[in-house]
């Protein structure tokens, strides 16, 4: 029988400023993993998919920001979930894999038996308890979160075969130049503390390599361009290529939804699935209203308590808006993020859109996209503070912080 005093660890990783360029102008103002989803940070959601973990004893947070940018919250947090919650600052670049053995010591502090490892700019259901349930029936050191999908798109991930009746992982390749499989890596892994002798042992190898080069000038001049430093250990090309086909490492497939967050466009669709999921596991954070009382509420839509919506305006589908904003008489907002003390005056519409920090649209004005958050001009984003004034259009456009526009723009980038 299974002890229940077997403790799980969860490690989610959050990278650092300057892995977050794509994400400008938005992590201009704010940490890219602070950045609201659905009302939430977006590391908010990995953290809370966390709780449901069994016999969780800590999360660490692990990445390049300084630590003052995630006090307030990690302080919030482990309170809400009564749950430790840790930063853990890397020193220098090690690796996805490299990074959690930078910190091995700290990790294996509570003694855990199974290692959770996560994404911050992975949106999905996260179904961590069957996932962990799954990795114990499979026995082995790993097990990765996988998806199905389209074949064109598959290439830019890691995609993998496994077995169809055992589910080990067969063979593993990240962003291969011609098509190997439709499923493709989450960007979330379970593992026994077995991982960190297999990071240590790329590193010894890695070593052992540099010493035998230099028994051969014309190695050491072939090899200059392709050596890593001996701690700097990548998840995917180091670990799970390798490990393949030797009854280590196994998936487990969800059928839910997944995407990555690495620019502003796909941020807005990724609130708009947690907003929907919201509808199944916290229906409380919904808004509701019929235009009587409060204002007319259309879909999935989160409004912060603190902000002030006029009953006849109309809210959603795939809205939320955060802390002190205000939407006055007649306002029309559809598929958009708006964030902290932004005002949106009469009769003004938001579609498609992400509205920045105490930015303000004017009476009767347009702040839209056409919606493909794939596309660099696929929604309109507005920075910090910007203005848009009284009758203005604005369409599939990006504006730096600050910036006051009097005429209508399209397509265009406001610098």
């Amino acid at each position: 029988m299974r002890s229940s005093e077997e403790r799980v660890v969860a490690v989610i990783m959050v990278g650092g400023p300057t892995k977050g360029t794509r994400f400008r102008p938005l992590s201009l103002n704010i940490a890219k993993p602070l950045f609201p989803l659905a009302g939430q940070p977006m590391v908010h959601h990995p953290i809370s998919a966390c709780k449901a973990i069994p016999n969780l004893a800590h999360i660490y947070l692990i990445g390049f920001y300084d630590e003052r940018e995630f006090a307030l919250y990690v302080s919030s947090i482990s309170n809400e979930l009564k749950v430790p919650v840790r930063y853990l600052k890397e020193d220098k670049p090690h690796g996805s894999a490299g990074g959690l053995y930078n910190f091995r010591d700290l990790i294996m502090e509570d003694s855990p038996s199974h290692i959770f490892l996560l994404n911050c700019d992975v949106c999905c259901t996260f179904p961590l308890p069957g996932m962990l349930a799954a990795h114990r029936r499979y026995g082995g050191m790993g097990t990765i979160l996988v998806i199905k999908v389209s074949a064109e798109s598959a290439n830019q991930f890691g995609e993998l075969v496994a077995d169809p009746m055992t589910n080990e992982l067969l063979h593993y390749t990240e962003k291969p130049e011609t098509f190997v499989s439709d499923r493709i890596n989450c960007g979330v892994y379970i593992f026994t503390p077995d991982i960190f002798t297999a990071i240590q042992n790329i590193s010894i190898q890695r070593s052992d390599r540099a010493n035998l080069r230099r028994l051969s000038s014309f190695e050491a001049i072939q090899s200059v361009t392709k050596t890593l430093p001996t701690d700097f250990v990548r998840l995917d090309q180091d670990i799970l290529s390798p490990l393949a086909g030797k009854k280590q490492l196994y998936i487990y497939e969800t059928m839910d939804f997944w995407e990555q967050i690495k620019t502003p466009g796909m941020s807005l669709k990724c609130s708009a699935l947690y907003l929907s999921q919201f509808r199944h596991t916290s229906p409380h954070l919904l808004a509701s209203g019929n235009g009587t009382k409060s204002a007319t509420i259309i879909g999935n839509v989160y409004i912060h308590p603190s902000a002030k919506v006029h009953p006849t305006a109309k809210i959603g589908p795939s809205v939320s808006i955060s802390a002190n904003a205000r939407i006055a008489a007649g306002a029309r907002l559809i598929n958009c993020i708006i964030l902290d003390d932004v005002e949106i005056k009469e009769n003004a519409v938001v579609m498609h859109s992400i509205v920045g920090w105490k930015s303000s649209i004017g009476t009767w004005s347009r702040v839209q996209g056409e919606g493909n958050c794939n596309a660099k001009l696929g929604i309109t984003i507005l920075g910090e503070a910007v203005t848009v004034e009284d009758e203005v259009v604005v369409v599939n456009s990006i504006v730096l912080p600050n910036k006051t526009l009097n005429v209508s723009v399209q397509e265009e980038i406001i610098l």
